[in-house]
């Protein structure tokens, strides 16, 4: 993934921007509806299988070939123009698509964060999650396609085609999500933002990818897809992997990926940017110390900011919220607990609906 501090605001932006789609409009349609294929779309893959040929083909270019850098400026561009002119069935979907990635973020780093030290961790993006497993599920034929689509948390109630999931809907409504993040919301919006994904694509010499999948990835992110030994040397190929992807974003890894499973043919790394620069706030000097329990406390960077924010104090759970707006569609929900008890303070926020804290918020 990318470094630590970007794909943590990520997520936490992700999680209010789902909640401010969620509260727009007031139209009832159930919601599985939204992610499924219509009977017309059904009836015109049908037709579409019949008349034409196999899915092209092609043979990804080796690693060390000349690439063009990823351009941000462009993506971000892209995302934005991905807002203009949406209809109430397309804030509806992306809603859906944000509650079910939210769910599914919450529990994934639940688990991992078990197998975490005390004065470890680290930060997870919902949305890359989702959209990877979206991406799977793209390329996947049955059963796996309907397992992923289950484990998606879209239920099948047949098994025929308008009880399938369209990854392509999923894929268009995350592309809506992250455009409504980094979407100014004029002169009085407070940052601007950077938010960009993107996939690795790396194949064993001579495997071949259907053109059709590498195109469908689109929406969600830029797709590079790379040729090289990965069986040979692991160790050697997810350097070769690291230096490629550090070269074409001109971004630094925070968690560089390490070693690659010999028997591996096929390999999928998602990447995301984020940058954001909010008014008021300034880098301290050097690492400050963060208290992780009454124990235990870690060397970090810290930001300090000066300003009116929306505050509550939660007395029954010993903690304070706080939300700093970063632009039209998107906040950053602090969360303090007001004694040294972090792995407590944790846990609720897996309980607690982020729209209800939202509401309690005043400013101060």
């Amino acid at each position: 993934m990318a470094p630590a501090g970007l794909s943590l605001g990520a997520t936490v932006l992700g999680l209010l921007a789902w909640a401010s789609l969620a509260a727009g409009d007031r139209v009832y349609i159930h919601p599985f509806h939204l992610l499924v294929y219509s009977k017309s779309s059904c009836e015109q893959l049908e037709k579409t299988g019949a008349e034409t040929p196999a899915d092209p083909t092609f043979a990804p270019v080796p690693i060390q070939a000349k690439s063009s850098p990823v351009d941000e400026e462009a993506l971000r561009e892209a995302l934005v123009q991905a807002t203009e002119g949406l209809e109430a069935e397309d804030r509806l979907r992306a809603a859906k698509v944000g509650m079910l990635l939210n769910f599914m973020g919450f529990h994934m780093y639940k688990t991992l964060s078990a197998t975490w030290s005390v004065a470890g961790g680290a930060v997870f993006s919902p949305v890359a999650l989702f959209g990877t497993l979206t991406s799977f599920y793209l390329g996947a034929s049955d059963p796996t396609a309907r397992r992923l689509q289950a484990f998606l948390g879209v239920p099948g109630e047949d098994q025929g085609c308008t009880s399938r999931l369209d990854g392509h809907k999923v894929l268009s409504a995350l592309q809506t999500i992250q455009g409504l993040l980094v979407t100014q919301g004029g002169a009085g919006s407070q940052a601007r933002l950077l938010l960009s994904t993107v996939v690795g694509l790396f194949t064993a010499p001579g495997l071949r990818l259907k053109q059709r999948f590498v195109q469908d990835l689109a929406p969600f992110a830029v797709t590079l897809p790379r040729s090289l030994d990965l069986s040979s040397d692991p160790d050697l190929a997810a350097e070769k992997i690291n230096r490629f992807m550090q070269a074409v974003t001109g971004w630094k890894m925070g968690t560089p990926l390490r070693g690659v499973s010999p028997d591996s043919t096929l390999l999928l790394n998602t990447y995301v940017h984020f940058q954001g620069k909010v008014k008021g706030f300034s880098l301290l000097p050097g690492l400050q110390e963060f208290r992780v329990d009454n124990t235990t406390s870690v060397s970090v960077p810290m930001l300090s900011g000066t300003g009116t924010f929306h505050y509550w104090s939660d007395d029954q759970n010993n903690l304070s919220v706080i939300r700093v707006p970063l632009s039209a569609h998107a906040s950053l929900l602090l969360i303090q607990p007001h004694t040294f008890d972090l792995h407590k303070v944790e846990a609720l926020t897996f309980q607690h609906n982020f729209l209800t804290w939202t509401k309690n918020l005043s400013p101060r």
